[in-house]
């Protein structure tokens, strides 16, 4: 049986500031999916598939709360300093300042921003990311 992995799903509160966010970050429109109770919107980025599904549930009015087992969304951009001060422009400003993760110039540069929810989205400069295939951790005896 082949599998792959269709979309990520976020609950949202304004769809419309979402939307905005999203389309900042390079996503595209693809289409919506209405239930009694809820819609989807569904987002992808140019020349992928519908990777992005904002569920909006009618009639919520109090922010999600986000839990603890969340960390991110990730997504590769072309520039990221270029992306930064675009979306700094629209106030839109990232955690901390670009960096490479764990201090690995091996790595490339990330920032992490937060959609109007609070999702986190890391932005990984160079326009596509391979896996580093690092050992098991030190911590463990595997």
């Amino acid at each position: 049986m082949t599998r792959s992995l269709v979309h990520t799903c976020v609950r949202v509160l304004d769809v419309d500031a979402s939307l905005v966010f999203y389309r900042r970050l390079g996503f595209e429109e693809r289409g919506r999916l209405n239930f009694e109770s809820a819609y989807n919107v569904y987002l992808g980025l140019p020349g992928g598939g519908d990777a992005l599904e904002l569920t909006v549930n009618v009639g919520q009015e109090e922010p999600y709360a986000l839990g603890t087992g969340y960390n991110h969304i990730a997504v590769t951009v072309e520039d990221l300093p270029a992306l930064l001060e675009e979306l700094a422009a629209a106030g839109i400003e990232p955690e901390k300042p670009a960096f490479h993760p764990g201090g690995r110039e091996d790595l490339p540069l990330i920032a992490f921003v937060q959609d109007p929810d609070g999702y986190r989205i890391e932005l990984i400069d160079g326009g596509r990311f391979d896996t580093p295939q690092d050992g098991p951790h030190p911590s463990t005896t595997a």
